[in-house]
């Protein structure tokens, strides 16, 4: 007799007496079941061995099936539910934009600063910090000089040294609220006496911090000072020759006095006085630096130190000297440092900026803060 399977899977005996069906029937049923074709309606196979399969017990098959599940008889597995998944089963994977901002976040540690901007874009905000990339301004005003100059003006100052043999007239960037000014050495060198000038008109007093003659660089503090608007400092290895800059200072006194050109070189190395009575020469005129063999500005004396610089056709004039270099993005890049001066031209058309100024990495500057910070007067 053929046995007749039913469509719902279930295992019933068509006689209903409650005995087993012969060995040999079991096995015509095996061989029927391995030959005929797949039926659609038949759930598939699970696609694992559970741990622990269990044999078809008494009663399983009708009738006295507990020999049928062990050696050659078929083990019934218990069905794998479609519902939620078990508290030990795995989770369901997060959806949604709390996923695409996580990948966000991932693929920023990968490929550092350069998602920062893609991330700003999907968020739609103006200002994101980074490792390497910080957007001053927003990103549809990036190259605006305007956008620059409101931006970035508040974060630089003027300073005025009394010295013993007169006055230097310089700039400095903030860079903390409280009133730590990044500076060229050479503006405060031989100071009895220092006042800052913010761009509202708020005058301090200040006191030097740190000194590095080798660099050129100083750090004073303002006395009393909060609330101050502290420059973001960028990464000046990122720069490339004809990338857009704008410089702020204080050109012979004029307060926040915005300029802008292009880096015209990079790596160019400039040779400054370290001697602290050289001073600015002419009651205010540039500080005498050396490049390629040649002396600008007066004589730098015998001691002196060389630093690799940022070339740029900004206009850069006396006072301009530790003010900011800043990128398209507002960045402080550098802290202007040596510019060319023909104060000594008679002919009236030829003084003023010709286009040749240089101004102190800031990786250089910021490497060196904690030193200046410690207090280090060299």
């Amino acid at each position: 007799m053929t046995e007749s399977i039913r469509r719902s899977g279930e295992y019933e005996h068509p006689q209903g007496d409650g005995q087993a069906p012969a060995a040999d029937s079991v096995q015509s049923a095996d061989q029927q079941r391995a030959s005929a074709p797949v039926n659609p309606e038949w759930p598939p196979p699970p696609p694992y061995i559970p741990a622990q399969p269990f044999a078809a017990g008494p009663g399983a098959h009708g009738g006295q099936g507990g020999q049928g599940g062990q050696g050659g008889g078929t083990a019934v597995f218990p069905a794998v539910p479609a519902g939620p998944a078990h508290a030990s089963g795995s989770r369901k994977r997060t959806r949604g934009p709390l996923a695409l901002l996580a990948a966000v976040a991932i693929a920023s540690a990968v490929v550092g600063g350069g998602t920062a901007f893609a991330f700003q874009e999907l968020t739609g905000t103006d200002t994101v910090a980074s490792s390497t990339t910080t957007h001053v301004v927003a990103s549809s005003q990036r190259g605006s000089i305007a956008a620059i100059a409101k931006a970035v003006t508040p974060s630089v100052v003027e300073i005025n040294a009394t010295l013993d043999n007169g006055t230097s007239t310089g700039s400095g960037v903030v860079v903390t609220s409280d009133g730590e000014v990044v500076t060229n050495n050479h503006v405060i060198a031989g100071a009895s006496s220092i006042k800052v000038r913010t761009s509202d008109g708020t005058s301090y007093t200040a006191q030097v911090v740190g000194t590095d003659s080798s660099k050129d660089l100083a750090l004073i503090k303002l006395r009393n000072a909060s609330g101050l608007k502290a420059a973001v400092l960028g990464d000046s290895d990122g720069l490339t020759v004809g990338d857009q800059v704008v410089a702020i200072g204080s050109p012979e006194g004029l307060t926040g006095t915005v300029t802008s050109g292009i880096v015209s070189a990079l790596h160019r190395d400039v040779t400054v006085s370290t001697n602290e009575n050289q001073g600015q020469q002419g009651g205010g005129g540039g500080w005498p630096f050396q490049f390629g063999g040649r002396q600008f500005n007066g004589d730098t004396g015998s001691s002196t130190t060389t630093y690799q610089a940022i070339q740029t056709d900004a206009s850069l004039n006396p006072g301009n000297s530790g003010g900011a270099l800043i990128d398209a993005s507002g960045n402080i890049v550098g802290i202007n440092s040596a510019m060319y001066s023909a104060t000594q031209a008679s002919d009236s058309s030829s003084a003023g900026s010709v286009g040749l100024g240089f101004a102190i990495p800031i990786n250089t500057v910021k490497s060196d803060l904690a030193t200046l910070r410690s207090g280090s007067q060299s």
